[in-house]
């Protein structure tokens, strides 16, 4: 049975500025969860014609690289909000720490920096880095943008509950001051929300991204929640870009994408829908792989599935690979755990003791109810292929299904037996430490599954408290085997992201964490 409820709510191109502002429809697409190096490097993510030289370019610029995306900006191309990531994606601000494909921090604007008590961090700054509007990088620079950060209401994500203190000791060096211990300040400054833009970028009103990066493609201008139009920088501090400039067209409609793509009028366009996918050149799309897993959180607290036994006996009904097919049309990756293959370490997780299930499901026919909301389209698809399977396991299965906004208050207070959630597994710091709290400690926010066992708590605790590295990212697959092993939900698979580029395009970025799109050595021809 499904209840569902419904509320109202001309191809070469070098230095012309040409856009395709023509496609940016009217649409609305819910906002998909979102590893950077320093431009025209690839850091681990994967390039468009194999991996990025970082050679750069230091003679002409070539073509113009035209760019679809999927979401327009929602609050001026602020830094200090989610559209931070468009600002790094099109290499024109930029941070002192990158990460690489692990999550480890690398150098950005940032050289070099240590730990000098658990709440001090020095980072010392790269030399002879210029602000696109003329003004010297330094110390002073730092200071103003991440104590806007530090001061905005509301603040950037990554700080939420975050207490940062930014000091200048030289103009080549800065000190961070943490409120608490925290062993990820150098991934949390890889944030785009904390990229450093030029002193006059803060002055008075919302943040002004126009003309104040960094990078090796200047913003120039931008046309409301139309187009953007950016330039090479010839004053970059790495390698010069090998193109003239990116004209942005924001484009929300999928069918609309798709078809810039098929008609040549954009060269690099974002999250081509899978229904789309299917009438577009094989050779023109590229899936990669995102932090994003889509899991059947289980009512661990209230019903039937606060037996150990009938909820290994759900994750044992459930067969991924056919959600896969049916409703992802095999783009999809199908989970052995919480993380999946975009964080390519996931992939040496010890080995889990399997909790034995109960045999008598068909004779007792548990009723259980299921719920999931419609803002993404394929979840309701999702829930149907999971009441035919739980049926056949012998489980009764009512579906409510509505709008999130109307039925998440209801998922957080266990109104469900089973919730079918796409979740992010990563945020701005590249670590999967604040997602696992949120979700499976007994205080989460987030705590669907109603779960709450103090061996994964003090797991959990562990493995905050421990460096990055090698040794942090076991801490934490230790803590998703002890929630696995008690079935606390079952992940079913890990989303891709399908990316478009003509086939005369390279080194276009293919980022597992959505931060860099165009870099120095992106070219078209």
């Amino acid at each position: 049975m499904i209840h569902r409820t419904t509320h109202p709510t001309g191809r070469r191109r070098t230095g012309s500025r040409a856009g395709f502002g023509v496609l940016a429809v009217t649409g609305s697409l819910l906002l998909t969860g979102c590893f950077a190096a320093p431009s025209g490097s690839s850091g681990g993510t994967t390039t468009s014609g194999g991996a990025s030289s970082g050679a750069g370019s230091t003679g002409e610029p070539g073509a113009r690289i035209r760019v679809a995306h999927l979401l327009p900006p929602r609050s001026a191309l602020s830094p200090l909000s989610d559209d931070a990531f468009k600002l790094s994606r099109w290499s024109t601000a930029e941070t002192l720490v990158v990460l690489d494909a692990n999550g480890d921090a690398q150098p950005g604007l940032a050289t070099a920096w240590t730990q000098v008590n658990e709440t001090t961090w020095t980072f010392t700054l790269r030399e002879g880095v210029t602000f696109h509007d003329g003004t010297p990088f330094d110390a002073a620079a730092v200071v103003t943008a991440l104590t806007a950060a530090t001061t905005a209401s509301p603040k950037p994500r990554i700080l939420d509950g975050v207490e940062l203190t930014i000091t200048s000791d030289t103009p080549n060096t800065v000190t961070v001051v943490t409120g608490k211990a925290d062993p990820l300040v150098p991934q949390r400054l890889s944030s785009p929300q904390l990229s450093i833009l030029a002193p006059a970028a803060y002055t008075g009103g919302p943040v002004d991204p126009i003309g104040h990066g960094t990078g090796p493609f200047e913003l120039v201008a931008v046309n409301g929640t139309s187009t953007a139009t950016l330039d090479r920088f010839d004053g970059y501090w790495g390698e010069k870009a090998t193109a003239a400039g990116i004209d942005v067209s924001f484009v929300p409609d999928g069918t609309a994408r798709a078809a810039a793509l098929r008609t040549d009028t954009a060269d690099v366009v974002e999250a081509i829908p899978v229904a789309q996918a299917a009438v577009i050149d094989p050779s023109l799309i590229h899936e990669v792989p995102m932090p994003r897993t889509n899991t059947l959180y289980l009512n661990n607290r209230t019903g039937v599935f606060a037996d150990p036994a009938v909820r290994a006996a759900a994750r044992e009904a459930i067969n991924p690979q056919v959600v896969v097919d049916q409703v992802y049309e095999g783009r999809a990756d199908v989970a052995k755990g919480l993380l999946g293959p975009a964080l390519p370490w996931s992939a040496d997780r010890p080995q889990r003791t399997v909790t034995a299930a109960a045999t008598d499901i068909p004779a007792r026919k548990p009723k259980i109810t299921l719920g999931t909301f419609t803002d993404r389209a394929e979840l309701p698809e999702v829930a149907v292929q999971l009441e035919q399977q739980l049926e056949a396991a012998g489980f009764e299965v009512e579906q409510v299904i509505r709008e999130y906004s109307y039925i998440e208050t209801d998922a957080l207070a266990g109104a469900f037996d089973a919730f079918i959630l796409s979740r992010a597994t990563v945020l701005d710091s590249g670590d999967p430490v604040a997602y696992l709290y949120s979700d499976f400690s007994c205080e989460g926010s987030f705590n669907i599954a109603q779960f709450c066992n103090p061996e994964v708590d003090a797991a959990l605790s562990a493995a905050a408290a421990t460096p990055a590295g090698p040794e942090r990212r076991a801490a934490i697959l230790q803590v998703e085997k002890l929630i696995l092993e008690a079935d606390a939900a079952v992940p079913m698979l890990h989303e891709r992201v399908i990316q478009g580029e003509q086939a005369d395009v390279t080194g276009a970025a293919r980022d597992p964490r959505e931060r860099t799109l165009i870099t120095a050595d992106t070219q078209v021809g």
